[in-house]
């Protein structure tokens, strides 16, 4: 019978067979716990076609069972001296800094990654607004994280984030993390994530609607008029306040009473006003 190993024992093997510690510095937390790899691989698999690639492989919690769902695994990892481990491990290894990695040059159509928690809110923007292949994510986040991706206009979390993540992507909870299921155990509660990207034909600039949407979200709590006078015409900004009144909005909405939808419908309006 063969030895079944833990995703913790084969963690302190790997750790043990390369002298390796984890950097505080690249925000690596191991992940040990087979329960939650269990579900990003089933995760993973919903999502298998087209490839997969994965930043950080780390020490391998998940990516020795990517690679029996994808043989051509692609990996992004920062750290030199892993990134040459898994070379030797005949793993197709780029060695960068996952913001700067050039995605429309990613063949693969899946992304999983137990993410430096200090990238992730970032990578997120940046695959969505930018052109890749990526369609499907499969992603573990810092809880608070992952609490604005989801949350909705009623919620203390929702902001800028929520709705960039929201208006180019469904989101999904695939499961919890706890600090115990890292080595070493971080301070904080983590969330994986599961991404399917919308095809949002609405948004034909998206970084333009970026920049709207972070120019509308600079103090979510003012009434909007306020925040409009900041960067729009006189004009306009009366305009727009008709266009709220239109769908039956009170003259002091707030940016963050706003849906992600509405946030859109208004966008497309006041692009309108500009031709």
């Amino acid at each position: 019978m063969s030895e079944v190993i833990t995703a913790r024992e084969k963690l302190k093997r790997r750790m043990e067979e390369l002298n390796h510690e984890a950097k505080k510095s690249m925000g690596q937390n191991f992940l040990i716990a087979d329960h939650v790899i269990e579900k990003i691989l089933t995760q993973a698999k919903v999502f298998a076609d087209g490839g997969l690639v994965e930043i950080g492989p780390g020490l391998g919690a998940i990516t020795d069972g990517l690679r029996l769902i994808d043989p051509q695994l692609l990996a992004i990892e920062f750290d030199r001296g892993l990134a040459e481990y898994w070379r030797t491990k005949e793993l197709n290894v780029i060695e960068a800094d996952a913001l700067r990695v050039d995605w429309s040059q990613i063949p693969k159509h899946t992304l999983i990654s137990n993410l430096p928690y200090q990238i992730a809110a970032s990578l997120v923007v940046e695959l969505s607004i930018s052109p890749s292949k990526i369609n499907s994510m499969v992603l573990m986040f810092q809880k608070e994280v992952a609490q604005r991706i989801a949350a909705d206009c009623t919620s203390d979390h929702y902001g800028f984030l929520s709705v960039i993540a929201q208006m180019f992507w469904d989101v999904k909870k695939v499961c919890e993390a706890g600090p115990g299921d890292f080595l070493p155990a971080p301070k904080i509660a983590s969330r994986v994530l599961s991404f399917q990207r919308k095809e949002n034909l609405a948004i034909t600039d998206r970084l333009d609607f970026l920049k709207f949407v972070k120019g509308i979200f600079q103090s979510r709590r003012r009434q909007i008029k306020s925040i409009l006078k900041s960067f729009m015409l006189e004009a306009h900004v009366e305009q727009s306040m008709n266009y709220f009144e239109s769908k039956k909005k009170v003259p002091t909405v707030r940016t963050e009473e706003l849906s992600p939808t509405e946030i859109q419908d208004f966008y497309l309006f006041y692009k309108g006003l500009l031709k």
